[in-house]
Order: C-alpha cells, then structure tokens, then sequence
C-alpha cells in the first residue's frame, strides 16, 4: 500500500510520547510533494549509532587529584627548598698568590633552577668544608673568606686549585672544621642560616557556555533514540543537544585546566582584551605548562617515542632521584608509548622472541594471549601505565600531536600520594595530593560548576521565547612539587 501525500508535510503534529498515529508520521523522501508515495519504505533504524564510541575525555583530574573552595582571586602556596647547600659555581682562580695559595670560586645560582638567587644570598660561610666539582677534578677544601659571591679557599692534600682546569662546576658544603677554642667570627659571612622557600601563585580562569532552544522547538518529539555520556535517552532532540553541550563544556572545563597559559600583561594583548585593569591578568598556569616551567621533560633515547626503551626509564629515575624520590608514580600516556611501552617490556622475558607470552606466561591454546602490562618497577619506583583519551582522540590532543611533531605531548608522569605544603591563605601546613583544583566559592555562589535556565519556557524569567541553559565555573589547577613531573615528548 502506498500513502500519498501531494501537500507536503502536512501531519506535524508532535506525539508526547512513541506512538503510531495519523498525525504524527513523518516525510522520509527527498522529493518535495512526493510523500511516502513509494513501491519501497525506508528501514528505519530507531537508535542513534555512536560511532565514535565515549566522545568526552574528561575524567583524568578526577583520578589524580581533588578539588577544593577558595574565596579569592588567587591561591598561593610555598614549597619548601632544598635542605642542603649546592651551588653552580666558576673557578675563577686556581692559584690565590702568596697570601693565600687557595684559589678563588664565585657562587653564579643554585643548583636548583627552579629557586630564585640574588648575590649574596647563598649560606656558605668561613670554616665550611666543601667539595668543588668539575670535568676535570674533584677537591675538598675549607672556606677561608667569604666576600658576596667570591669564596677564597684552601684545599684539602694540595697547594691549590690548579687541577680544576675547568672553569664551571658545583660546590657542595658538607661540614665545617674549627681550631680548639675557634668561635665564628661574629661577621656577616657567619650569620645564622634561614631555611629557604619557594612561593607560587596560580588564578582562576572564568568559564561559560550556553544551549539555546526556541520555544516552539521544544514541543518537537524526535523518533530516533538518543543516548547521551550523561546517562540521558529518549526521544527529545533538543536535550539530546543540550546533553552535547554540557558534555562537551565539562571537557573543556578538564582540557583548560591541562593546557592553560599565563598571559603577561605588559606584553600580550590577549591580557589587555581579558583583563583590561593594569593589576589583572589573563589565563592561567595548566599541568603542561607548569611542568614545562618547574618540572622536568623527556624525548626519549631515539627521539620519536618518549621512554621506551630501560636507558631512558633509568634516566628518568636519575632525575627522579635528584628531586623528591616518590616511588609510586603514575604514568598517562598516548597509544603509541603505551605499546612501545608493552613492547620494551615484553623484550625482558627471554621466551618472548616471538611475542608469544608477553604479560602471561601460562598460556594455552584455550586462553585469551595477554599483549599488555599495567606497571613495572624499576629500581625503588614503581610505575602505573595508563591510556589517555585526551592525548590518542583526533578531535582533541591526538590531532595536534599529529601536527606538532617533535613538539608532541606523549604522556606524563604524575607521582602518586600527597605532599606538605604551607597554606598562606589559612596560614598553616596541609596534605593536599600534588595535583588539585581549586574553585571559587562563597556562601551565596557556588561557581565549581553552575548551571541556570532562562527564557519563556518552563518557568519562565524573560520575554524571550525560547530556553537558554547557562554554564559557567571559575577554578584553576594547583600543581605543587611540578619538580616531581615527568613530561614526555
């Protein structure tokens, strides 16, 4: 039987519900006039096809890290420095003359980077012992004088300093040495020795987004069945677009927080369209750019994939070593690292040459091969592999990695626990896990994630005929200790 009807669609009167009516079938042809008037139906198939599988990648905060209320337009919090004194340093002068056959070794930075150094600042003091290092030899020697930057020194089995042919080096105080009934000198090059911090700030960044849908629209009844991230389904296409909108504000929410970026004010206009005041300023500090800035960031042995391969493992683990040593330490990485991951340890079984037990070593003709590891330990470390959705899906970072190349992010590596850290807002030390949102919130304002409706349908608040959905948040990451992270590229 064919239906024919040569006036169009003419029969658009919505159903609340899935029912088969007169009034409410719809024009499947192209044909303007033609109708259903067809030998052939079209098969309708009802369920909407996902065909990109889980398109939200937000989630990874959640897992490492924790969300906290502020009050205020910035958070600052002090980590602590470093407890021994290590210095970079230049041998100035090998042979100090007659008075002194020392020689002469100018302070330039610490040896950490990260800590801020003016001249003068160092706490080495007359009567230190000290190692000096360079390419070329290593010396112990006694601090004699003490003027700013310049140390004068006597070593310790030799005349003077004329091994350390090279100029720059580090210098390390390990002890000091006094003569029976010595006492410090009482000058400035004996003062007390004050613990160092370092401080950093991070602000808020100011979120919105909105869906909007006419009022007449929203009577509309689709028969295609909708399914949502947020759990939603049914037949209304306009919530099915609204669910995308939200989904999609809660993923940019994550990604801001992963690839936010300081602006400066005197110099970048995006703070001058943001933040007109002189005292404002724009963006804010993400997990990529504060490792960049304070952590520590790997390419690899070969340059193409980011630590895969022991030396590079061991490398990192050096490094590690050098700053806070966490031993549990969790690892996000692309799709690429990961099997390249699952490969360099799959090359330690000695039986796995043909790639037949990698991860199972029971295995039998009746059971599922095991091509994957989840962790390792190196060493004292223990790492946890995970896959990031965020770095492997085209429409998100997997698209510009494809673009950036060497510049590619291809994982990072998060330590695992939390960390002590002085507060100045509450003015005293807190636990807090080393990755944390912070977000504004007061009595009367709750901006962690808002959401408000407006417009003439439902309960109505304006003459506008139409639903608008607003969403709105204000928080920054909080990424303390970005000397423990591992960016690889």
């Amino acid at each position: 039987m064919a239906i024919s009807n040569p006036g169009g669609l003419l029969n658009s009167t919505p159903a609340h519900r899935q029912q088969t009516l007169a009034t409410n079938y719809f024009d499947f042809t192209a044909t303007p006039g033609q109708g259903w008037a067809q030998q052939y139906l079209p098969d309708l198939m009802e369920k909407e096809a996902e065909v990109f599988g889980p398109r939200t990648i937000s989630g990874f905060l959640s897992q490492v890290g924790a969300e906290e209320a502020m009050s205020a337009d910035q958070v600052v919090w002090s980590e602590q420095g470093r407890l021994h004194l290590s210095y970079t340093c230049t041998v100035t002068t090998v042979d100090g003359g007659a008075s002194t056959n020392g020689g002469l070794i100018t302070i330039n930075d610490h040896i950490d980077t990260n800590a801020a150094y003016t001249p003068g600042s160092h706490g080495v003091r007359v009567n230190d012992t000290v190692i000096i290092a360079t390419s070329s030899a290593v010396l112990k020697a006694l601090v004699v004088n003490v003027a700013t930057d310049a140390l004068s020194v006597e070593p310790y089995g030799a005349a003077d300093c004329t091994s350390l042919t090279a100029t720059t080096g580090t210098i390390l105080v390990y002890g000091s040495e006094y003569g029976k009934g010595d006492n410090y000198n009482g000058n400035a090059s004996h003062s007390a020795n004050e613990p160092q911090f370092k401080s950093y700030t991070n602000k808020p960044i100011i979120m919105k987004d909105y869906y909007e849908v006419s009022g007449s629209d929203t009577a509309r009844i689709g028969w295609v069945e909708v399914a949502s991230e947020d759990g939603q389904a049914g037949y209304l296409w306009y919530l099915k677009a609204e669910a995308d909108t939200r989904a999609r504000f809660n993923d940019y929410v994550e990604m801001a927080m992963l690839e936010g970026e300081l602006a400066a004010q005197a110099t970048d206009d995006v703070a001058a369209f943001i933040a007109p005041a002189a005292t404002d300023a724009a963006g804010t500090e993400g997990l990529f750019a504060a490792i960049e800035s304070r952590g520590n960031i790997t390419t690899g042995v070969t340059g193409v994939n980011a630590a895969t391969d022991l030396a590079e493992f061991d490398a990192i683990l050096a490094e590690f070593d050098k700053q806070g040593a966490i031993e549990e330490n969790m690892m996000f990485v692309n799709r690429g690292t990961s099997l390249a991951m699952d490969d360099m340890l799959a090359s330690m079984n000695s039986y796995g040459a043909g790639g037949t037990s990698y991860g199972v070593f029971d295995n039998s003709e009746d059971m599922a091969l095991n091509l994957g590891f989840s962790g390792f330990r190196r060493g004292s470390y223990d790492f946890y592999k995970s896959d990031m959705r965020y770095l492997n899906d085209k429409a998100t970072r997997g698209g510009i990695n494809d673009a950036a190349g060497a510049n590619a992010i291809r994982g990072v590596v998060i330590p695992a626990g939390t960390s002590t850290v002085y507060d100045q807002m509450l003015g005293k030390n807190l636990k807090r896990p080393f990755l944390h949102v912070r977000y504004r919130a007061s009595q009367t304002d709750d901006r962690r994630m808002k959401s408000w409706v407006t417009g003439s349908v439902g309960a109505a608040t304006s003459a506008l005929d139409a639903m608008q959905i607003h969403m709105l948040t204000e928080r920054c990451l909080v990424t303390q200790g970005a000397n423990n992270f591992m960016l690889m590229k």
